[in-house]
């Protein structure tokens, strides 16, 4: 009886010391926080843990889509001007702001709900808490 408590008690703690996966070149890059001289960068975040573990489809201007999840982020690069991020095919919530050329902009999206029916929250980061939340995300695929 010894053994098989040992085994699943070495089975356990085994299982809690899985490793991260390193990061991809393109998470790399985007995590250099390089500005463009005629281009808005932003950077749309998704903290973890959230307010549901739902996916979040969104969308930059009705345009650019992507689907979001806990601890994600995603870089953008837009022309200056009005920007429009908002939920799509059903997801609800939005944010407009305008962007200027040379400048990073962080967006955080909380997520509530469940399933296609939920909700996301917008709200603009100041740089230090954008650039931080970011460093804790992984890109999301593309």
């Amino acid at each position: 009886m010894w053994r098989v408590w040992s085994a699943a008690l070495s089975i356990f703690m085994l299982a809690g010391c899985v490793t991260p996966l390193p990061p991809t070149p393109q998470d790399l890059q985007a995590k250099r926080f390089e500005t463009l001289p005629d281009k808005a960068v932003i950077y749309i975040v998704r903290p973890d843990p959230d307010l549901s573990n739902a996916p979040a489809t969104i969308s930059l201007d009705d345009v650019a889509t992507i689907t979001t999840y806990e601890g994600t982020y995603y870089r953008w690069e837009a022309d200056p001007g009005r920007r429009l991020i908002r939920g799509f095919a059903g997801h609800m919530g939005q944010i407009a702001f305008l962007t200027e050329a040379g400048r990073l902009y962080f967006v955080q999206q909380r997520v509530s709900g469940f399933m296609r029916f939920g909700e996301s929250f917008f709200a603009l980061m100041p740089e230090p808490h954008g650039r931080a939340a970011v460093i804790r995300a992984e890109l999301v695929p593309r």
